[in-house]
């Protein structure tokens, strides 16, 4: 009879002492299952008999969730990723339950609820949309100062394209802050991909874009942390393409009876031997010519995409074009539209023969490959002449056409070798 009791006594012991922990359990919320197969991680955490529950902001495919062990199957990084970030969730919500006992008073699961999320008012009243409009409005105010007014339009258009993405995935004009995970980009990268049929290089162009507020609101203490830490943007095959040597001769050496015609070929051929950016090209100026240390004409302008001052040595075929159309005026050169200007340089490829399609910007690519390095100019000389913000940008870019002389040098010298 006493070993029952006692029995009984510890069965009871057990079970207060069980209401007195803290319960975590995460679930999947399947009635919430969107277009792209995968549904809501929910987090329900329970106290003394009571229950309170709230969205990790993590989504799961039902097939990849094990139930028994609350976790993803960890075959994918992105799966790894939400196992991580629902750890870092058990154990705040530990540490807060922990901390809400050692002060000795009595609380209740509310009370775990509310510390977990102990949030300002600040920061429950933030929403992404609202806060990329207010970020977009402080941007416009540089824009003739150190911001140019094609690079706040492309921001306004990722703005746009996240607003669309909110309402498609969750049905509302706007999001907090609060609410953006890891998974939340990786969707926002699916819709753009699957939705908007756009690439790769694109797609992580708009995120680099949106990304750039959000930092501002971690700055601001908006965001605890940048909910996009542990992103990685998909891989862009890089691939240059630019005239040779042989098409560019072809080019340079064919008159055409229309002076349209003749025209834009001039600005090409000036660009390939400049790599002079339309924008450049268009605002180049006659106090942009000056005397070098070397006494030989150059270039010296600011990009107004990186703010870098650019140098480019003006080379006898470039100031020949120079001279041509020298006139009263403070240019250097006509204007034309970009976009006429790349719809005469499709009509010209077309005249010549060449296959590639002709852009104005394939000017800046043929001046780095062909007339530089395929010259034996280094790969340093090389991004100083585009003036690149950084050496890794070039190297980047041109790594491969490098890789491609070093391969034709040395089948001369096997073939002239085997000669022998």
């Amino acid at each position: 009879m006493h070993n029952k009791l006692c029995a009984s006594c510890l069965t009871l012991n057990q079970l207060v002492m069980k209401q007195k922990t803290l319960s975590i359990l995460f679930y999947l919320q399947k009635v919430r299952t969107n277009k792209s197969g995968v549904c809501p991680i929910r987090c329900r955490i329970t106290y003394l008999g009571k229950r309170k529950e709230f969205a990790t902001g993590e989504f799961v495919s039902p097939e990849e969730w094990i139930s028994k062990k609350q976790k993803a199957r960890p075959e994918s990084l992105k799966n790894e990723q939400i196992n991580l970030q629902l750890e870092i969730i058990a154990s705040n919500l530990k540490k807060e339950f922990l901390q809400l006992q050692v002060q000795g008073k009595s609380f209740t699961v509310s009370n775990v609820f509310e510390a977990y999320f102990k949030v300002s008012e600040k920061q429950k009243e933030v929403y992404v949309i609202a806060y990329f409009q207010e970020f977009l409005k402080k941007q416009r105010k540089l824009i003739g100062i150190d911001l140019q007014e094609a690079t706040w339009k492309k921001f306004n258009y990722a703005c746009r394209q996240t607003r669309e993405y909110i309402k498609w995935k969750y049905g509302q004009e706007d999001l907090p802050v609060q609410q953006l995970t890891l998974q939340f980009l990786n969707d926002f990268e699916y819709y753009l991909k699957t939705e908007r049929n756009q690439r790769q290089i694109t797609i992580n162009k708009c995120i680099q874009r949106f990304r750039k507020p959000i930092r501002n609101a971690v700055a601001e203490g908006y965001l605890n942390k940048d909910p996009f830490m542990l992103y990685k943007p998909g891989r862009v095959k890089k691939e240059v393409i630019f005239l040779t040597q042989e098409e560019l001769a072809v080019l340079e050496n064919h008159h055409f009876k229309q002076p349209r015609l003749q025209l834009v070929k001039n600005l090409f051929v000036f660009c390939c031997y400049t790599g002079l950016a339309y924008n450049e090209m268009r605002g180049l100026k006659k106090e942009h010519i000056v005397k070098g240390f070397d006494g030989n004409d150059w270039i010296e302008m600011r990009r107004k995409k990186t703010g870098k001052i650019v140098s480019v040595p003006l080379l006898p075929k470039a100031r020949a074009i120079l001279t041509r159309y020298r006139d009263e005026r403070d240019i250097a050169l006509p204007t034309i539209s970009n976009q006429k200007m790349n719809s005469y340089l499709k009509e010209i490829a077309a005249i010549v023969g060449i296959k590639k399609r002709v852009s104005h910007h394939m000017a800046r690519k043929t001046f780095a490959s062909t007339v530089l390095l395929y010259n034996d100019v280094p790969m340093e000389v090389v991004s100083e002449l585009l003036g690149h913000s950084s050496i890794k940008i070039t190297q980047d870019y041109y790594g491969k056409i490098v890789q491609r002389k070093v391969s034709q040098e040395m089948e001369r010298i096997s073939a002239k070798l085997h000669r022998e």
